[in-house]
Formats: C-alpha cells, structure tokens, sequence
C-alpha cells in the first residue's frame, strides 16, 4: 500500500479518537445538566392546586445548608397519611397538578416540594444537595407539623423514586411508592449509552435499588410496559429487590401520563396500597 493510504488511516483513527474522548469529557463534565432538567419545560410556576379547586398553603423550608425550597401542602381534613411527593427529573410543582388532585381524592394530605434550583428554590442541583433537600422536606413534616413518621407515605415519580428510597432507606414510614423509576444512574447510563464506559463516568449514582435491601416498610412499585424513558425492566428489578410486603402496579400509558392513561386502574392500586399500609401500622 502507498504510504498516503497509511497516513490517511492514521489520521483518521487520530481524529474518531479524539471525537471520542471529547465525547467522553463532555458527559463526564456535564453530568449535572444533562440529569437534572429544570429548565424544561420552564422553572417559571405555571399554575397552582388553585386552578382545580383544592386548598393549599405555600411554604419556604431551609435545608441543613441553608438553601431556601419552594413547596406546597395540600390539607385533608382527617388523611387516611400524608404523601411526600418527590417529583421527576424536569419542570416543577406546578406541572403535577393532575397528581395533586388525584391525590386529594384518595383522601391524602400532600406535601411536594421543588428541589434545589428548581421553581422558585434557590440553589444548584446536586446528588448530595437533593438528599438534604428531602431531609429538610421530612423535618417540615415531622418537626415543624408534627407528623409522625409512621403516618408519612413517600412517593417518589421517575428521578424522584430514587430521593423517596433515600428518606424510606433513613427513617420509619408509612410506605413507599415507586412510580416508572429507574434501578440507579449507572444501570440507565449504560443502557443509554452502551458503546461507552458509562459506568466509570457516572459521578451521580441515585441508586434506587441499593436502597431497598435496607427498607421494611410496604413498598409499591407501579411501572408500564410502554414506557419509552426507563424501561419497564428497572420496574421489575425494583420490585425483585424489595422486601416484602410489596406489591407491583402495571400502568398502561408512557413514562410522563401512564398514571392517567388507566386512571380507574391507577387509584385503586393506590386505594389498596394505602390500605395495606394501615393494616400494617395497627
């Protein structure tokens, strides 16, 4: 062969290696943009639980580091619990109206709250920032309202699930419930992205499964088979590495409205959840 045809070859190589480590240095870098969202579709509150008629008080919690949250709590008069609400990884309080009310109906008190640089919260994201986030979010309810663990449900949708199995992995609740969540951060990162060392770059893990050996409390575990973000997979590994009791609750829409794609269906999971978690308590 002439030897332009080695050189060529040679820079060729030069240059896919170099795309290729640039590619690696970009994800490795931007991990904290590319997993927290909450630009998208805006951090501007949009509407509040006034717009379907439901009661609500907005409060400012301060986390052990001094970053100010937004949230709201939802009363019911006499709850069957209270719900701490975790949301996804995108958008804030105001885009789970929908949730809120559907809450509500089950006759369940609601706290949600935005984390760290989402909404009006003050503050960037991080892994261990949002863990201080959700422990600021229970003393709200524990301390400041009184409420006793044991009658704390946690809930935690998509992202959030791995925040709610911290809080259920640290202190004794009600329940938990994990809704189209994912097993952890290097599991979906190595899916996404199989020709990479996604595991070595992943900096964030939010290792949902890791929490669950450690938690003994009822846990729920709602998942569909038509979900086009985390695969309905991560749903089973969750509920196989759950302690008992537990149960699985098969949704049948995608990630973002399968809760409503079979709303009839949806609350009365819940219904029995909540009712299998009081049974517990007595």
């Amino acid at each position: 062969m002439p030897a332009p045809f080695f050189k060529d070859v040679q820079t060729f190589i030069l240059i896919a290696l170099s795309v290729y480590l640039a590619l690696l240095l970009y994800l490795y870098f931007n991990q904290t943009n590319l997993i927290h969202l909450p630009d998208l579709p805006t951090r501007r509150i949009v509407a509040t639980p006034e717009q379907f008629g439901l009661e609500f008080e907005s409060v400012t919690l301060v986390t052990e580091d001094r970053v100010k949250l937004a949230g709201w709590f939802l009363p019911r008069k006499e709850p069957r619990a209270t719900l701490l609400f975790f949301h996804g990884n995108a958008g804030n309080i105001s885009h789970r109206l929908e949730s809120l009310e559907l809450f509500h109906r089950l006759g369940l008190a609601v706290l949600i709250i935005d984390y760290r640089g989402y909404g009006d919260s003050e503050g960037r994201p991080s892994e261990a920032g949002i863990y201080r986030d959700a422990e600021a979010a229970w003393r709200y309810l524990t301390v400041t309202r009184k409420i006793p663990g044991e009658a704390i449900l946690l809930f935690g949708r998509s992202f959030g699930g791995a925040v709610a199995a911290y809080l259920a992995s640290r202190y004794p609740s009600m329940g938990l419930v994990l809704e189209s969540t994912y097993t952890s951060v290097p599991d979906m990162a190595a899916e996404l992205y199989p020709w990479l060392p996604a595991r070595w770059l992943a900096k964030y893990r939010y290792n949902t499964r890791e929490r669950l050996a450690g938690i003994h409390t009822p846990v729920m575990v709602v998942h569909s088979r038509k979900d086009e973000i985390i695969p309905y997979s991560h749903g089973r590994e969750l509920f196989s590495s759950a302690n008992q009791p537990k149960r699985f609750l098969e949704l049948s829409g995608d990630h973002n409205y399968g809760f409503l794609a079979d709303a009839g269906g949806y609350r009365r999971g819940w219904d029995a959840f909540i009712r299998l978690c009081q049974n517990q308590a007595q």
